[in-house]
């Protein structure tokens, strides 16, 4: 589809074009940032990853980003190398080196390493980690509501590969992804492994219904900072919310949809599998989060 777009479009910034990158503790122009053929994440996917966003010179919610970091590093039993502090020295040292002050999104990546031989057994990554961190000139600039499709592919059971990570093996959201597009939508909703609503491919999914707001469990998805405060924000402004298992019946005849993310904030579902989703647009309820969120945001970032 030619008119397709994502959860994570931005406005073009030809700064971009030359930032540049931190690559294991160096900080390098962008033509120069490089990772062996043998790293564990080319080869396999073995890593993890966090994305942020500066505003007003400061990190949204960066304790919580770094912990979620730290909590998937030991999943993976995956030592990073540095301590918090250090994860934070260079991630700001990679947005000074930029002279970002806001509007910037960070990709911080850490995978375990160099391989000697092209296998899968982690003790053949022997001189790990690898860490990159890019931070770029970032507005997001999602021209309309986004227009889901129903998918087959399911984030799975915790034994397998727990939906919580945010692990660089994003095989099964890509998968997901293509088949939304080729059913004409910009981007998939997912269900659970019981049918229910879940996720999409690269976000956290809400309805709103008669004044309610509901997602997820949450015993399928992403742990999502940005999902968790709206269900704060919810709280505290006494708008209901639950966390419970709804159907796509429930979900076709919602007032409002949106997805949460920590690049997008909060953006509007017009449809889902053909269906328009309340009036298409966004909703009042979607439009009052957002404004508590940046509101947040500025709290968090002054």
């Amino acid at each position: 589809m030619t008119d397709s777009i994502t959860t994570h479009q931005a406005a073009d910034d030809a700064r971009n074009q030359s930032i540049k990158i931190y690559v294991n503790g160096n900080i390098v122009p962008r033509e120069q940032a490089v990772v062996s053929v043998y790293d564990s994440g080319f080869m396999l996917g073995d890593g993890i990853w966090e994305g942020l966003r500066l505003y007003n010179g400061q990190w949204a919610f960066l304790d919580e980003h770094i912990d979620r970091l730290f909590s998937a590093a030991l999943a993976l039993d995956l030592d990073i190398g540095l301590s918090r502090e250090g994860v934070i020295h260079a991630l700001n040292a990679t947005r000074e080196a930029n002279n970002m002050t806001t509007d910037t999104h960070a990709r911080l990546m850490i995978t375990r390493g160099v391989k000697t031989r092209p296998f899968q057994h982690p003790a053949l990554s022997q001189s790990g980690p690898t860490m990159v961190i890019i931070c770029e000139h970032s507005t997001p600039s999602i021209p309309r509501p986004i227009r889901l499709a129903t998918v087959p592919h399911m984030r799975g059971l915790p034994m397998t590969q727990d939906p919580k990570l945010n692990s660089h093996s994003k095989l099964n959201c890509i998968l997901a992804c293509i088949a939304a597009e080729k059913a004409g939508a910009d981007e998939a909703l997912m269900l659970d492994i019981n049918g229910f609503v879940n996720t999409t491919n690269a976000c956290n999914f809400f309805i709103v219904r008669k004044g309610e707001v509901w997602t997820s469990t949450g015993d399928y998805c992403m742990n999502g900072i940005t999902r968790q405060k709206v269900i704060d924000l919810c709280r505290a402004n006494d708008i209901p919310v639950f966390e419970r298992n709804f159907s796509l019946v429930d979900t076709y005849s919602a007032d409002e949809a949106f997805l949460t993310g920590t690049f997008g904030a909060q953006t509007p579902v017009a449809s889902l599998d053909g269906r328009q989703i309340g009036s298409g647009a966004l909703g009042p309820l979607t439009r009052r989060l957002r404004g508590l969120y940046k509101t947040l945001i500025e709290q968090e970032t002054a």
